[in-house]
């Protein structure tokens, strides 16, 4: 695995729904990662026994919310040196997974994210995203090109950063708190495809909004409670 063959890497799938989905996901995550977790987090459909008949660990948070969601397979790894944290939408390409873990692998960074194109997504999701990231931008003043799931970062690290999100402002939170610690932080290009099922986020313009209102009460939350944490911003 790159230049670190010691390094134990732990892949966190949260699911919710996703039984069209995540058998394909789990058959296209490299062989060489350690551990595969999928977190299912109250699918009333088949998405648990699929993921556990190919062989990844299932464990079950039935309390909603994408930040719960990954915080519960957090808490069931114990000796990863690095974890990865991936959709079960089929919309990312786990085989792009080596270009996330190799800067990490070689020493240049402690946090790398995916950069989608944004080409698959819906419009809103994509204005959605870009109001996001340009609101952390300006207040961070870092330079951000996406808030895409798809990303690895040392254990350590995200032990540093003390996420609290229990929705979809856990990636929100990552990267503001990433760049008040001074971590390395790195966006690489990924590739992107049509995901398969309706989106929880953009499937709906409920769910847009919601979504939407969220991640931009999060970054106003970090921000007025920024001189509270430990500081270097």
């Amino acid at each position: 695995m790159a230049t670190n063959e010691k390094a134990k890497v732990a892949v966190i799938i949260p699911a919710l729904d996703e039984e069209e989905a995540i058998g394909r996901v789990l058959s296209e995550i490299p062989t060489v990662i350690d551990t595969v977790i999928v977190v299912d987090n109250g699918s009333s459909d088949d998405t648990a026994n699929i993921a556990r008949s190919l062989g990844a660990k299932v464990i079950s948070e039935s309390q909603k919310g994408y930040g719960r969601a990954c915080a519960a397979g957090l808490q069931e790894i114990d000796d990863a040196d690095i974890i990865v944290f991936l959709d079960g939408d089929c919309s990312d390409y786990p085989g792009d997974m080596q270009k996330l873990l190799d800067p990490i692998l070689k020493g240049s960074a402690d946090f790398v994210m995916g950069a989608r194109g944004g080409e698959k997504r819906p419009l809103a999701a994509r204005l959605g995203t870009k109001l996001c990231v340009s609101a952390i931008n300006l207040l961070w003043r870092t330079h951000f090109s996406d808030l895409g799931p798809f990303r690895a970062i040392r254990r350590k690290s995200l032990d540093l950063i003390d996420l609290t999100s229990s929705t979809y402002g856990w990636t929100i939170e990552m990267q503001v708190k990433a760049v008040e610690e001074k971590l390395s932080i790195l966006e690489v290009p990924i590739r992107q495809r049509s995901r398969i099922g309706q989106s929880k986020i953009s499937g709906t313009v409920l769910g847009t909004v919601r979504a939407g209102t969220r991640m931009l009460f999060t970054i106003w939350f970090l921000w007025c409670t920024r001189f509270g944490r430990r500081k270097n911003v």
